[in-house]
């Protein structure tokens, strides 16, 4: 199939500015780019499914350009429904900082700054050679600006498509970039900017957004509980990924498949099939998170990823390193251990039982698990020299309560 047909029937196609666009996209060719502003040091993983979209172009023969906004950063995108906060200059330039170099390292093409043209703009300059160009009227309509006109929306925030119609120009004028990709929330932008290098330039660019991968709810991809996953497995390590996308809604396993991986259309129609009639197994799921862990960080963090998810699930907690048990144990509650002390002692001050009667009741019965080894002795002390690596001590109590230890 060509191009646009794949892009199509993966459903990475909402809109497009012009029916000419699909011959160049099948020819290859295109300079294009795909932008985000710096509002933290990180990406997320809804960008990741966004961003992907330009591995796919570039496969195909285009030449991607990653733009970061240093400038449009700084004034913020209207929302939909209030005024984003702003954030200092020192700090945007350290998120760009961050964000160049996470968008070099994982997709590998070039990253530019919008602050770097925008910056010596002066006020009368900017409302002469750009303001001039957009009627009021038009801009009111955009659905971003008409979400906000009950609420209030302030001229910071109005002007912000001018800026980023601003970036189209001058890519357009300076690499002869025709095209600008990005989330369907982003064409009200985009198209901005392609009324801008038409009415100023007289030449024809193109626009081209694909929907916003979200759940069953509409809600964005990678959002949890109010929390981004980061892309810097620093912020969220390759397990905490691996387990997300693990337990990702069976009904959009294979729409998540077509829209973030690269697998074939064969590959992804087979794990369809697997899903269909042994959902238990979740093949379709291990594969998602195969590629798109691979993809992000490499092969041996996806396989860290599976044993640590493999452990837990086993309860051999002995087979797992120093650093792959602060992944696997990242959020559960922790504390130091400055003696070796009684089971009993251990767990209540510790505050994993509430009194003695209640851990010499969870040690009979059996609910007390150190580090995968099952304690039924009221009389067993934690010791240092069977901590792991003496250091770490793991308490499971029951079957989901963990707690992790350190010796001093």
């Amino acid at each position: 199939m060509t191009l646009f047909e794949e892009l199509t029937w993966r459903g990475l196609v909402q809109d497009i500015s012009d029916p000419e666009l699909i011959e160049k996209l099948n020819k290859g060719g295109l300079t294009f780019y795909i932008g985000t502003d710096p509002t933290a040091d990180s990406m997320h993983i809804g960008h990741y499914s966004s961003f992907l979209i330009s591995k796919r172009l570039a496969r195909a023969g285009h030449h991607p350009i990653l733009l970061v906004g240093g400038a449009t950063g700084l004034i913020g995108d209207p929302k939909p429904t209030s005024e984003r906060p702003m954030i200092s200059k020192e700090e945007v330039e350290h998120n760009f900082q961050g964000l160049k170099a996470q968008a070099e390292k994982i997709f590998g093409f070039e990253v530019v700054n919008n602050f770097d043209w925008t910056k010596d703009i002066n006020v009368i300059d900017f409302l002469r050679d750009y303001g001039k160009y957009f009627n009021i009227n038009y801009m009111l309509a955009k659905d971003k600006v008409k979400s906000r006109l009950e609420s209030g929306i302030t001229y910071a925030e109005f002007s912000y498509m001018i800026l980023q119609a601003l970036d189209f120009m001058h890519l357009y004028e300076t690499r002869n970039c025709t095209l600008q990709v990005a989330g369907s929330d982003q064409w009200g932008n985009i198209t901005s900017g392609i009324e801008l290098v038409k009415k100023k330039l007289g030449k024809t660019v193109y626009g081209m957004v694909m929907p916003l991968v979200t759940d069953s709810n509409g809600v964005k991809f990678g959002k949890t509980e109010g929390n981004a996953l980061w892309l810097d497995k620093n912020k969220t390590s390759s397990y905490e990924l691996y387990q997300y996308l693990l337990n990702l809604e069976d009904s959009m396993i294979i729409e998540y498949l077509k829209k973030l991986t690269f697998l074939s259309k064969d590959e992804i129609e087979t794990l369809e099939k697997q899903n269909s009639e042994h959902p238990e197994l979740r093949e379709a799921h291990k594969a998602l998170a195969r590629e798109i862990i691979t993809d992000l960080h490499g092969i041996s963090e996806y396989h860290k990823a599976v044993k640590i998810s493999e452990v837990l699930f086993s309860g051999d907690i002995k087979k797992l390193d120093l650093t792959e048990i602060e992944e696997g144990f990242k959020d559960v509650p922790n504390f130091s251990i400055s003696t070796e002390e009684n089971i009993i002692d251990f767990l209540v001050n510790n505050q994993i039982c509430s009194s003695k009667r209640e851990a010499r009741e969870f040690v009979s019965t059996g609910s007390i698990t150190v580090n995968g080894d099952k304690i039924t002795d009221v009389e067993y002390v934690v010791r240092k020299k069977d901590a792991i690596e003496n250091k770490v001590v793991i308490v499971r109590r029951g079957k989901k309560k963990y707690y992790l230890g350190k010796f001093d």
